[in-house]
């Protein structure tokens, strides 16, 4: 592609000779003639000066550089885009491998792919460009939409619904039972039927090894493009709202909400039947017990808010520190409330 054809499709402006091919993706230090770079993070500005790329996409505080620039107000995000343009997935061909299993009456679509040894059970739907990797199992009654991609081994349970443009990477689970008991008089726990789906609106990601449950009753739904990482956990019932950011490990309890534009870093854990306002956000490792306002920002456990808890973070550093500083003031208050010992002989001694 040529530097002039890049810039167009980025919308970037370009400084410099279009005519330049340009064909792949580098970093600063290690491109080379015919790669496009980047600066994204202000610190590896000194790069910059002795890269050897062809281009680079800059944002408006970049001056000079020794290559042709793509000046944009996102240089993250055009970065993205580069990187779909340039280095594209290897899609495999459409049709049905012949170790697929897939169901009489599936619907799958002729331009879908479906991988080896995956299995589409009775009555699911497989929508156009959809691609199945090897041992996926889509379960009956289960719609895929138009443009998703499950990687390997992904189990997507009966009844639940994908939308358009999702991914689903390596062993997630989306369906499997919510964690739903009834526990008798005498101690047993008896298993609630969990019949709900889960729902994933479009242009969701779900992240390797993560499992979102069904409920009871309802559904589970993740809202159009929320992104979730790795080995995130969601409970039977919850709504996460659009545009929201689930790093690592985060755990929802179960019939929590979360509005739009929540971002949760990692190893964040929401307590069950509460409600998180629009864009609240979550630096990792985060108690969430009680529901919030849109707009907080928290820290810590139990959650307060994050300028506070970093007073708070500082203090505890110093606790040690304190405590010995408070002994010693609790010794000098008693010694000064000591009573004198001549106070305490009898006046008629003193007088002697």
């Amino acid at each position: 592609m040529t530097l002039a054809a890049l810039a167009t499709a980025l919308g970037c402006h370009l400084e410099g000779d279009g005519a330049v091919s340009i064909r792949g993706v580098a970093t600063l230090d290690q491109a080379g003639p015919g790669d496009l770079t980047f600066l994204t993070n202000p610190r590896y500005a000194h790069l910059l000066a002795a890269t050897r790329a062809s281009a680079a996409i800059v944002g408006s505080d970049v001056t000079e550089a020794p290559c042709a620039l793509l000046r944009c107000d996102e240089p993250y995000v055009a970065l993205a885009r580069a990187l779909t343009l340039l280095m594209p997935p290897d899609r495999p061909a459409a049709g049905v491998h012949p170790t697929a299993i897939v169901a009489a009456d599936a619907e799958v679509n002729a331009t879908a792919s479906i991988g080896p040894y995956a299995v589409v059970d009775a009555r699911a739907r497989i929508g156009a460009r959809v691609v199945l990797g090897p041992h996926v199992v889509v379960g009956a009654g289960t719609t895929i939409g138009e443009d998703s991609w499950l990687h390997a081994h992904v189990t997507v349970r009966e009844g639940c619904r994908l939308g358009a443009r999702c991914v689903v990477q390596n062993g997630a689970v989306i369906g499997s039972d919510g964690f739903g008991f009834a526990t008798s008089r005498d101690g047993v726990h008896v298993k609630i039927p969990q019949r709900g789906p889960v729902v994933l609106e479009d242009d969701v990601e779900i992240g390797a090894q993560t499992t979102i449950d069904r409920p009871a009753v309802g559904e589970t739904r993740i809202c159009a493009g929320t992104k979730i990482d790795n080995l995130v956990q969601i409970a039977h019932g919850v709504v996460v709202g659009r545009g929201s950011l689930l790093a690592a490990q985060v755990g929802i309890a179960g019939s929590t909400r979360l509005g739009a534009y929540v971002t949760l870093g990692g190893q964040v854990g929401v307590a069950g039947h509460i409600t998180l306002g629009d864009r609240v956000k979550a630096v990792g490792q985060t108690g969430i017990t009680s529901s919030l306002e849109a707009d907080a920002f928290v820290s810590g456990y139990p959650a307060i808010d994050n300028r506070e808890w970093r007073k708070s973070s500082v203090l505890f550093r110093r606790l040690p520190e304190l405590r010995e500083r408070m002994n010693a003031l609790e010794q000098r208050l008693r010694a000064l409330e000591r009573p004198d010992p001549e106070d305490r002989e009898p006046q008629s001694r003193r007088r002697t």
